[in-house]
């Protein structure tokens, strides 16, 4: 786990202590490290480095002008892209895959939990957002342009979370670690993420716990797709939110 571990606390680094010198540094050490102790995690812990170098390279905030979207957007694809086209046509080995499709319909608990999840995120993301003040981290968005960008803003970054953290980085880590090893390691990437973005305050006491069940459900369900519909309907709400924080008369919907 140790050149695993050094790649996630790279990440936290990189992304919430913005110590670059270091954060490379335990980057190089983790590839060294695994490249002399276990050739195969070398290879998948390179993967995960390339990535994380990419988006550390780009600011990675709420902006939602059409330049940073294509700056942020390009990076995002290229950290997803890249260790898919490495491990299909390279390694050979299949090791990141997007199953949209699997074939098993879904659970009655796992359809029950779609509204759940949109229950959860009407009852906490306004407190959160507003009660902290957070939501200020977003842009107001008082254009139909801008609306229309926030939204896709917010929705693309939640595919990108689930296509990368989940489909990516765990599935990654989970040919050399155990689930909850793995597990871990990527939900705190997954959090120093949202971190950087604006999820400051106490954000990271529900997105850490909303990382770990992310992965845990993957592994239940194989269905990126269901995990995808998970995350953009919390995603939903949170967009209502933002538009509900910044232009009250607009959207008030909310208690808080």
């Amino acid at each position: 786990m140790g050149p695993a571990a050094l790649v996630s606390l790279a990440g936290f680094t990189l992304l919430v202590l913005h110590a670059s010198v270091v954060g490379y540094g335990l980057l190089v050490l983790a590839l060294v490290v695994s490249a002399a102790l276990d050739r195969p995690l070398f290879r998948d812990l390179l993967l995960i480095a390339f990535s994380l170098t990419v988006m550390s390279l780009v600011p990675i905030t709420t902006d939602i002008s059409l330049g940073h979207m294509s700056v942020m957007g390009t990076a995002m694809i290229v950290a997803v892209a890249v260790p898919y086209a490495v491990s299909r046509f390279v390694y050979r080995d299949h090791a990141v895959t997007f199953p949209v499709r699997t074939g098993e319909p879904w659970t009655r608990t796992e359809k029950w939990y779609l509204p759940a999840v949109v229950v959860i995120g009407y009852a906490l993301l306004p407190v959160y957002m507003v009660g902290t003040g957070v939501y200020t981290n977003w842009p107001a968005a008082d254009e139909p342009g801008e609306v229309a960008r926030l939204f896709i803003g917010t929705n693309g970054l939640g595919i990108w979370d689930e296509l990368f953290f989940i489909c990516t980085v765990f599935a990654l880590l989970r040919r050399h670690l155990p689930m909850a090893q793995a597990n871990l390691l990527q939900a705190v990437l997954f959090t120093s993420f949202l971190w950087e973005l604006g999820f400051h305050a106490w954000a990271p006491f529900f997105i850490f716990p909303f990382a770990l069940l992310q992965a845990f459900i993957f592994t239940r369900t194989r269905s990126l797709s269901y995990i995808i519909c998970v995350h953009l309907l919390f995603d939903f709400v949170l967009f209502l939110v933002l538009i509900h924080a910044h232009t009250r008369a607009w959207l008030d919907i909310f208690v808080y």
